[in-house]
């Protein structure tokens, strides 16, 4: 029997319900969803909005994002990235991590509960990532855009799969670790699906991994066959891997804490012989733009 994430606690909106909610027309809800724009997931053919992440992300443009007023907890939001937990501990800049995926991250920094946030948000429109969607959030805002990694992400799976799962069509039938809706791997890989006309039911989902290492770990204890994770974790797993595209890790911060003592120390730390030497030991990852300006709000 499939399985699938979607919870009974939280109720999810179709096109024409949030066509009706935004008094816009349908064919601009596909536009939002396409873009990244709006959280949405793709379930049995049909594009779902998660209500109360719709009710976060409205509220986002309504809190005056043009200013920055006040201090924000030190708390680094988003995405989970093995490399980036490792260089925030490591740099000692006192920066507490709460990793719940990009959406997350990019609402709850729009709700200030911290002062940066770890994103990889594709943008199926442009073939780019990250920059339409907090250009469309935080446009004249004061926050900056920052490079962190490139990574290579695939299909990471069992070594026993290795001649039965070489391409991600393989998946059907299979048993999968999916990430939770929201997250930016959760959203690149519906993405994936859609492109290669494959409907998710017909993979036998997994409960959700909230964070990278446990989706992985879900494949190295044998309780799936696949994950849609990083090369790197697979290689430390010494589990197979299937790569299907290098994606961009980009870090929002707040051009306010940019100047502050635990940012600039956790920023100088991406400088650091022990920084590049720790990235280059991390298979499938690429830093040499690291802390460098992507987009300034």
């Amino acid at each position: 029997m499939t399985k699938t994430d979607t919870s009974s606690a939280e109720r999810y909106l179709t096109v024409p319900e949030l066509a009706a909610l935004l008094r816009i027309k349908e064919r601009k809800v596909y536009d939002l969803a396409a873009n990244g724009t709006v959280p949405c997931s793709k379930v049995t053919g049909k594009l779902l909005f998660p209500e109360q992440a719709v009710h976060r992300w409205l509220a986002r443009g309504q809190t005056g994002a043009g200013t920055d007023e006040g201090p924000r907890p030190a708390v680094f939001l988003g995405s989970h990235d093995p490399l980036l937990d490792w260089a925030l501990r490591q740099s000692e800049c006192g920066i507490a991590t709460f990793f719940d995926g990009s959406q997350d991250g990019l609402d709850r920094f729009s709700a200030r509960e911290g002062l940066a946030a770890g994103l990889h948000m594709f943008d199926a429109a442009g073939s780019t990532w990250n920059i339409p969607v907090v250009e469309a959030a935080f446009s004249g805002a004061p926050v900056v855009l920052l490079a962190f990694a490139k990574r290579m992400r695939g299909l990471v799976i069992q070594p026993t799969m290795a001649s039965r799962i070489e391409t991600i069509r393989d998946l059907v039938g299979r048993t999968l670790t999916p990430r939770q809706i929201g997250a930016g791997t959760r959203t690149l890989f519906d993405h994936l699906l859609r492109d290669a006309d494959i409907l998710p039911e017909t993979i036998q989902l997994r409960p959700v991994a909230r964070n990278e290492a446990d989706a992985v770990l879900d494949v190295a204890t044998g309780a799936s066959d696949a994950t849609f994770g990083l090369e790197a974790l697979a290689e430390q797993h010494k589990l197979g891997f299937v790569p299907l595209i290098e994606e961009r890790f980009d870090l929002l911060i707040s051009r306010k804490a940019y100047f502050e003592p635990p940012m600039q120390r956790f920023l100088g730390f991406l400088n650091s012989p022990a920084f590049a030497e720790h990235a280059a030991g991390m298979k499938g990852y690429g830093v040499t733009e690291a802390g460098t300006v992507r987009w300034n709000g």
